[in-house]
């Protein structure tokens, strides 16, 4: 796969994420998956966004989890208002990454 086409479906998983707010993460899924296969052929920037997009949405998983626990005490759904900035965040800053050609900072972090 070229970069192009590489690049092309690294910024359609970013869509996939953000349409996922709206679908109740079924897309969502659908783009983890095809970030996870496809990382490992990726060349190193766009490997990069891969990882980020799939530690997004696991990451994210784990946040709405405990946000819906939290709801019984008010505090979920604060904490879901949260998440979703979060996560618009992060795709926002991985697509605007991508379009630099350059790979997106701070994949390693749990934060923006």
């Amino acid at each position: 796969m070229s970069n192009t086409s590489t690049a092309s479906l690294v910024r359609a998983v970013y869509v996939l994420h953000l349409v996922g707010l709206i679908t109740g993460g079924i897309t969502a899924l659908v783009g983890v998956v095809i970030a996870h296969i496809n990382a490992s052929d990726a060349p190193p920037p766009l490997r990069e966004h891969f990882r980020f997009q799939y530690r997004t949405f696991w990451i994210g998983l784990l946040y709405w989890f405990i946000a819906g626990i939290t709801t019984l005490a008010l505090i979920g759904w604060l904490l879901m208002v949260l998440i979703f900035v979060w996560w618009v965040v992060r795709c926002a800053r991985g697509m605007t990454a991508l379009n630099r050609n350059q790979p997106p900072s701070k994949v390693d972090t749990w934060g923006f």
